[in-house]
């Protein structure tokens, strides 16, 4: 019997989604994500501090495509940051902070969950933006000129934030929602013409 279904573009054909390992990442934020966004055909990397693969707190192991110093040239269509206490080494990083500025600058989506605020805050781009993260870290945000909502999800602008694995579904929605309508907005190559 011949198929029916036909060959449609999925969400993120053609996008780059770059993703943050460290030691004692949340298992579920950065596997979740990694998933979804292959699930959504995009093109997806992860990004070390130098380790070739690293353990989650509950074991996952996680292999790297390199450092962040390798991702800093390159082109990103969104930038995700999980929890656990992988954020506190990321933070620390250059070349992450970089990735994370750019890419916000550029207005792509950039997302972090649980402790991946901190990198938010550590690269200076939540001033005046609606937040959320792990309660834990709610004064940093705050001191950092967030601004502070008990939320599943917030999107403000590019930034998409969530407070724990329990909320990777709003989560996981909202990313792939803020990357489909910035793809839909940029011009094609046809119209460019």
């Amino acid at each position: 019997m011949p198929s029916t279904h036909t060959q449609q573009s999925l969400p993120l054909s053609s996008q780059r989604v770059l993703l943050f390992a460290a030691p004692d990442f949340e298992d579920a934020e950065l596997v979740v994500p990694y998933y979804r966004m292959l699930e959504a055909d995009a093109e997806v990397k992860v990004a070390g501090l130098g380790d070739r693969i690293y353990k989650g707190k509950h074991g996952y192991p996680m292999p790297t495509d390199g450092t962040a110093e390798d991702f800093v040239v390159g082109h990103w269509d969104m930038v995700i940051i999980p929890g656990g206490w992988a954020p506190d080494k990321l933070r620390m990083n250059e070349a992450v902070l970089t990735i994370v500025r750019h890419a916000v600058d550029r207005g792509c989506p950039v997302g972090a969950i649980c402790h991946g605020g901190w990198v938010l805050a550590s690269a200076n781009v939540i001033k005046g933006r609606r937040v959320t993260g792990y309660r834990a870290i709610r004064d940093d945000m705050v001191n950092a000129g967030g601004l502070w909502e008990d939320s599943e999800v917030v999107v403000d602008g590019p930034m998409i934030t969530s407070r724990t694995p329990a909320d990777l579904p709003a989560f996981c929605r909202a990313l792939l929602a803020s990357a489909t309508a910035r793809t839909a907005a940029q011009p094609t190559k046809r119209q460019l013409v």
